[in-house]
């Protein structure tokens, strides 16, 4: 039933969409039916899925590097008081900046290849690691930390096997809200410049004014976000099985 209830949701839209094209009589040029963009993707299938993987591989690659820095950063955060002010009032401009202006920036420094998109993707998806992962390592209850502490844990102990163990839940939140921006910074990094890559089909589909090819990029993107979404979401049940989180999902 759970199953059923998205793909149920799904096709209502998909019907309201056809029946708004219909109704309205929009033009495809404008807002081309689902039946027309189906038509686009068969005319290029191949094509399309090519360039769908590599702006996954683009976006899998940031988070992962994301993972990487922002854990270990937020830990820092946590353990000392002098690194959290240093640190989060950077962390918080960096977020507020908004991605698309730096994107050209980092062309120039990177150029045209993976390395820029992995970049961007990584400055979109670090902040809610960091956050999550901070908050969630500042989250342990009290009575736990006296108890490790009565027990003569060292505060290595305490920190990896109570605090970041028990942070687990909240960090996957975080994880869960990078994922789907990953998908965002690759596109942004392709819009300004990429000559492959999904953002890269909708940029010079719209030079082109072929919108039922756009709205094909798109919904491959679309489904990657729900695919590493879900996947997120069932790894975290594998590995906090006491979340209550993704019980809703």
């Amino acid at each position: 039933m759970k199953a059923a209830l998205p793909v149920l949701g799904l096709l209502a839209i998909i019907g309201l969409w056809w029946l708004a094209t219909i109704v309205f009589g929009i033009e495809p040029l404008l807002v081309p039916s689902p039946a027309d963009v189906v038509a686009s993707f068969l005319e290029l299938p191949g094509y399309l899925l090519e360039q769908a993987l590599i702006t996954l591989w683009e976006a899998v690659s940031g988070f992962g590097l994301s993972i990487v820095i922002g854990v270990p950063l937020a830990l820092l955060i946590v353990g000392s008081s002098v690194l959290e002010r240093m640190f989060y009032p950077l962390l918080v401009a960096l977020n507020a900046v908004p991605k698309v202006a730096i994107a050209p920036i980092v062309v120039v420094w990177f150029g045209f290849g993976i390395s820029s998109k992995v970049l961007m993707v990584v400055l979109v998806c670090i902040f809610p690691i960091v956050i999550s992962t901070a908050s969630g390592m500042k989250s342990t209850p009290s009575e736990l930390v006296e108890l490790f502490r009565s027990l003569d844990a060292t505060r290595t102990h305490e920190f990896f096997k109570l605090r970041l163990w028990h942070a687990l839940p909240q960090i996957f939140v975080g994880l869960k809200v990078s994922i789907t921006l990953a998908v965002i910074g690759a596109v942004i990094g392709e819009f300004v410049g990429a000559d492959a890559g999904l953002g890269y089909v909708i940029t010079v589909s719209g030079g082109s004014a072929d919108t039922s090819l756009a709205f094909a990029a798109m919904t491959l993107l679309a489904i990657i976000s729900v695919a590493l979404f879900y996947g997120l979401t069932w790894a975290e049940r594998k590995l906090v099985p006491w979340s209550e989180e993704h019980r809703v999902l």
